[in-house]
């Protein structure tokens, strides 16, 4: 039995969206769904599920980082019957051509976590994006014009304890952003043979220090979510 997510068999759509912010979650429902319902309110995690264009379709908050997002990752799966999973969220551009408001679409996930190296006993495990869904979310973000990027990003445990000797070797090796949650995302969707793709906006730039208003995010978060609910849709 789930023991995060208070909803019934049924309620929640079989896709869903996954921002980490609780709030996020409530303004997606609001802003795009047709008559949404919220399923959950546990812990302040907020779930819905609604209708885009007639496609059913939920969101879940899933609180910052990987053991928190792991958990509701893995309810939704096992006990709701989701099968595509969009993540929706936030990252810190980590490549000189990445500028804020930029979009991000995470083909791979690399991490500092130890997750990984415990359910594979020390393996390196490449977690990755479903490739229709990612093809689909690039084309539908070449749609809109936007700045997007597709690439490897860095899903890290520490928000603050930025490791300083991480920065070159990240830097040399292309990885677009640093997220916390896409790397967990992609294995739990592998381990149940899901779809699974996340989409990150740029809320900051680590090399140069700059960062968008509170209502920039708000603004640029909009797109990203179109993108993912029309990637969804073309994906039925």
């Amino acid at each position: 039995m789930p023991t995060h997510i208070d909803a019934k068999k049924g309620d929640i759509a079989e896709t869903i969206l996954l921002p980490g912010d609780p709030c996020r979650a409530e303004r997606i429902a609001k802003a795009f769904f047709e008559k949404p319902v919220c399923y959950n309110r546990v812990r302040g995690e907020l779930g819905f599920t609604g209708h885009y264009k007639g496609l059913r379709v939920s969101v879940q908050s899933t609180g910052m980082g990987m053991p928190s997002a792991a958990i509701y990752i893995e309810e939704l799966i096992r006990d709701f019957g989701v099968n595509q999973l969009i993540r929706v969220g936030s990252a810190g551009g980590m490549q000189k051509n990445i500028n804020v408001g930029d979009i991000v679409l995470a083909q791979g996930a690399s991490t500092d976590s130890s997750m990984n190296k415990i359910i594979f006993n020390n393996i390196d495990f490449a977690p990755l994006a479903d490739f229709k869904l990612l093809k689909t979310a690039y084309e539908r973000a070449q749609a809109h014009n936007v700045n997007v990027h597709v690439g490897n990003v860095f899903s890290t445990d520490a928000f603050y304890a930025w490791r300083e000797e991480l920065r070159e070797p990240l830097f040399k090796h292309g990885v677009l952003a640093a997220d916390m949650e896409a790397a967990v995302l992609y294995t739990i969707a592998a381990r149940h043979n899901k779809q699974a793709l996340t989409i990150l906006t740029v809320s900051d730039q680590i090399l140069t220090g700059e960062a968008t208003s509170p209502a920039e995010r708000e603004e640029t978060f909009h797109e990203m979510v179109e993108i993912a609910l029309e990637t969804a849709l073309e994906n039925q």
